[in-house]
């Protein structure tokens, strides 16, 4: 299967091509044209990574050892299938996707897409560039630290994380890995990003330096591809059980996760309905239920849920490339890029909402799902039982492990504010009697130098001047 532009398909990339050079030549996402059909019920009983490889096969991509060689790097997840689905209710689940290294369901893509790109780059040096809200970052980091051949620049909002998640990149000091702190949102982080992928001059200064550009947020495919099977599998394993179709709810932001679920549902999985679950940066609910996507006059707002604090989601494009075509697709893009609206007709809207339904989860009633859920929660995860109905056979995907938000946790549950996070984070342990990774814990002990704050216009040289060293 060749890989095709979202504003305009005769645009094409192979899967090594669009995983190298995610940029496609019109500003749009590379996407399937059609989705295989895979019949996930044929291989229900293998293990998490061959049933992966089943999944992966059915693209017919090709590189079916190196994907095999790749899945292997789940083998470092504290959980035998790389996730865990959690029973809490008769009918209600709790898909686990945090028990990579970085405890984010973002090491679910990354630390096999790691592997993926250091193949493929053996004869060439790659720089890989990152948006990050939270996740993404760590995530990126660590399954690149320590490569030869390629060297990853990291950019997050300053004050746009957890704390937590910050110690997470800022303690990863390695040769190959620059961390940047940018003036702003996490909009203005990716929208930096974006221009830079875009921008020849800054491809050529690279070039000078043998280096090539490339991308690791999820307006990369090879990130999207392995957010399907998780969701694929856990569906399958409640229709097993259950003989229902399942829902699966998604606290989304940059909607990455959730496209995972509808590509999913497209291919075969047992699903009824993808609930899309935001904060009070309310953008996603407002489309889903309007049909209008409309930054104008919309504020970024801060929340507990910090990886969700974003407005211009990415991957909508390839949602609206599925449902639509590339034509139509390009006509919304563009009034987006230039008026910061777009509304859909009817019709269009009524396609959306036979797969997805969308509410949104103020901090308050987040902190309150916290307090009352029956096993830890991160706020992100939290989002989710805003939209739980218990008498169908749901899925709540949790995104990332308690640990990196205990003051919001702490704030929640005791109804006090955090006031010395390493031992507020210590209490919660025992009190939950939970056993924390050792390379979370000692994070509170780091000792880090003084960072910088860049503003946008400084981005560019701060990245090639650290790559002359």
């Amino acid at each position: 299967m060749t890989l095709v532009e979202s504003r305009n398909i005769n645009n094409k990339a192979d899967f090594k091509e669009a995983l190298i050079n995610p940029n496609a030549p019109q500003g749009g996402l590379y996407s399937p044209l059609n989705l295989p059909y895979f019949d996930g019920e044929k291989y229900s009983e293998l293990s998490y990574n061959d049933f992966a490889l089943k999944l992966i096969e059915s693209f017919e991509f090709g590189y079916e050892e190196l994907f095999k060689k790749a899945l292997q790097s789940y083998e470092k997840f504290d959980h035998h299938s790389a996730i865990e689905l959690k029973k809490i209710d008769d009918k209600i689940y709790i898909n686990e996707l945090w028990h990579g290294p970085t405890r984010a369901f973002k090491d679910m893509a990354l630390q096999p897409f790691g592997v993926l790109l250091n193949e493929f780059s053996k004869d060439k040096k790659i720089l890989i560039m990152c948006a990050t809200s939270g996740d993404t970052g760590p995530a990126t980091l660590k399954s690149f630290e320590n490569l030869e051949n390629i060297r990853v620049a990291c950019m997050y909002p300053n004050g746009g994380t957890s704390s937590l998640q910050e110690l997470q990149m800022r303690a990863l000091d390695k040769d190959n890995l620059k961390v940047l702190a940018i003036e702003g949102n996490f909009d203005d982080t990716q929208r930096i990003l974006k221009n830079l992928l875009s921008k020849e001059e800054f491809r050529k200064n690279l070039k000078i330096q043998d280096y090539e550009l490339c991308a690791a947020n999820s307006v990369n495919f090879g990130r999207i591809l392995f957010q399907i099977i998780y969701h694929y599998y856990a569906s399958l394993k409640l229709w097993n059980e259950f003989k229902e179709k399942v829902e699966i709810i998604v606290p989304s932001g940059n909607f990455g996760n959730a496209l995972g679920a509808y590509y999913a549902k497209k291919m075969g999985a047992k699903i009824a309905k993808i609930k899309i679950a935001s904060n009070a940066n309310n953008i996603l609910s407002e489309f889903f239920n309007e049909g209008v996507y409309d930054l104008r006059d919309k504020i970024l707002k801060k929340t507990i849920s910090p990886a969700m604090d974003i407005l211009i989601s990415s991957n909508i494009e390839r949602l609206l490339f599925d449902k639509f075509g590339d034509l139509r697709t390009n006509e919304l893009m563009n009034l987006l890029k230039n008026q910061n609206y777009f509304t859909l007709n009817q019709k269009e809207l009524q396609s959306l909402q036979e797969d997805f339904e969308a509410d949104f989860c103020e901090d308050n009633e987040c902190m309150r799902f916290i307090k009352e859920s029956k096993t830890l929660i991160d706020p992100h995860t939290a989002t989710c039982f805003k939209m739980l109905d218990i008498s169908k056979p749901s899925i709540i995907t949790s995104t990332a492990e308690w640990t990196k938000f205990t003051p919001s946790m702490i704030k929640a549950i005791f109804e006090r504010d955090c006031i010395d996070e390493k031992e507020d984070f210590r209490l919660l342990a025992k009190k939950f009697n939970l056993e924390i990774k050792e390379e979370i814990s000692k994070l509170f002990d780091l000792n880090l130098k003084d960072k910088r704050v860049c503003k946008s216009e400084e981005v560019e040289n701060e990245i090639l001047e650290w790559m002359k060293k």
